[in-house]
This record gives C-alpha cells, structure tokens and sequence, in this order.
C-alpha cells in the first residue's frame, strides 16, 4: 500500500511541473498576444514610444514593431506579409494599399511632415537653399519617387523649378539621412523630423518650398488582422491625445 500511495504522489508532482511548464517566467497565463505594426521610417522615434505605452496598458501584449519605406511595406504586405496596423508617410501609398483591399475601414490621417535639407555638422558647404543643391560637384541624395519622400522632392523641385541631378536615390528617408551622416553624401532631403531626431549629427537647412508638398500620414487597421480589436485600439492610442503629443514633440505637425 505504501508503495501505490508512493507512485500516486510521483505521479501528481509530474503532473504539476507538466501544467507549470507551460506558463512563462512572469507567473501570467501564456504568451503575451502580438501585435504587428508596420510604419514608415520616418515614425521610428515616436512609435517606438508609443508601442511601450501600448503594452504598458495593455499587459499580455506584446507591439512588434516594422520600420521600412512606405512602399516597400505595401509590397511586403501584398506578398502577405502578416500586420495588424498599417501607418504609412503619404495618402497615395494609403490609398494603394486600399486599393488592393489590404485595409479595413477609413484609413485616419494623424499628423504630417515637411521636407528640410540635412547637411554635415556645420554645413560646410553653406548650403542655404534648395537651388544651392544644384551647385556642380555636390553629391545630392534623394528618395526614390515611389516613396513618400521622393514623391514631396519631385513635387519641391517643381514648385522652386529647380532640377536636381542625384548621385543616388534611396528606397527610405532613414538611408538618405544615414548616407550624409556617414560622409557618403553632401546633402540630402529628408524630413523634419529626421533632422531633429539625428540631433548634433547632423545640421538642418529649411527652405520655402518645403510648404509646397507637406505630406498626410494615413494610418489604417489590415484587412487580415488576426487582432482587430487591439489594432482598433493602436489607431486610438496614435490619434488620440497621447499619441498627438509624442508626434507633437518628435516635431511632426497636427
């Protein structure tokens, strides 16, 4: 008898390290639930903020956060890449990404930007307007056209009927930003918000033409969200009065 008794105990002691094992380190109930945000590059600062504030009020989830050029994320997503939330950097990639029915409901716009020049620490090229980047022997980047920043330095280069010839044109305004940083490019054109996120890195130039093309950010739930209603509520957090502060300091506009 003493010996069954023995075996029921070893029994029921691997039966409670088994049930035990499944919970995670923290004691909670199971793994925390994703959520998958793909966002243009230009929100890396102020969403990274925001996906914290996310999971802090949300416990048990955990914000995945995607940083890519706004058409390069529409091509991943029509290859079925899988996303709760779409934010994109122009309303002409939103409006793609609609088209192709990879959107559920409205997209919102939630903030804009503008372009501004980004030179070295110092400008040492004095490089004071948007002509001044078509001085001869200036090594100029751009973004390429189909990305929302390209998009606003075609449309600036219109307005100041200035014709720039770059020495490449990259497929996100963090490239553009990361080639002048590394002494790679004289100058280039980014946003705003790029220029002050870089801090003393780098020296910002505003021009008037800038105001010619400021760009919409839409944001949107996915058609194929497997967490539509913590998606719902990201776009709040984005729209509401927390998310309009931190874009508010990250130097984005209303």
């Amino acid at each position: 008898m003493r010996r069954v008794w023995a075996v029921l105990l070893v029994l029921l002691a691997l039966a409670a390290a088994s049930c035990g094992s499944n919970r995670p380190a923290d004691g909670s109930a199971g793994s925390p639930e994703p959520l998958t945000v793909f966002a243009a590059a230009s929100l890396k600062g102020p969403f990274t903020q925001l996906g914290a504030t996310f999971e802090a009020d949300h416990p048990g989830t955990a914000v995945a956060l995607s940083f890519a050029g706004s058409a390069d994320l529409v091509t991943q997503l029509q290859g079925g890449a899988p996303a709760d939330v779409f934010a994109s950097a122009d309303t002409a990639t939103m409006e793609q990404a609609t088209r192709d029915q990879l959107v559920a409901g409205d997209p919102v716009v939630f903030t804009s930007n503008r372009l501004e020049i980004v030179v070295p620490p110092g400008n040492p090229d004095r490089i004071s307007s948007l002509a001044g980047l078509a001085a001869a022997g200036l090594k100029v980047v751009v973004c390429a056209p189909q990305v929302p920043c390209g998009a606003a330095a075609r449309r600036v280069q219109t307005a100041a009927g200035v014709a720039l010839t770059p020495v490449s044109e990259e497929s996100s305004v963090g490239d553009v930003l990361n080639k002048v940083r590394a002494g790679e490019a004289d100058a280039g054109l980014v946003y705003v918000t790029d220029v002050k996120a870089a801090g003393d890195a780098v020296t910002g130039v505003a021009f008037p033409e800038a105001g010619r093309a400021v760009n919409q950010y839409p944001i949107a739930v996915l058609a194929t969200s497997e967490h539509s209603a913590l998606a719902r509520e990201f776009v709040s957090l984005v729209t509401g009065a927390e998310g309009q502060r931190v874009l508010t300091a990250a130097g984005f506009g209303s």
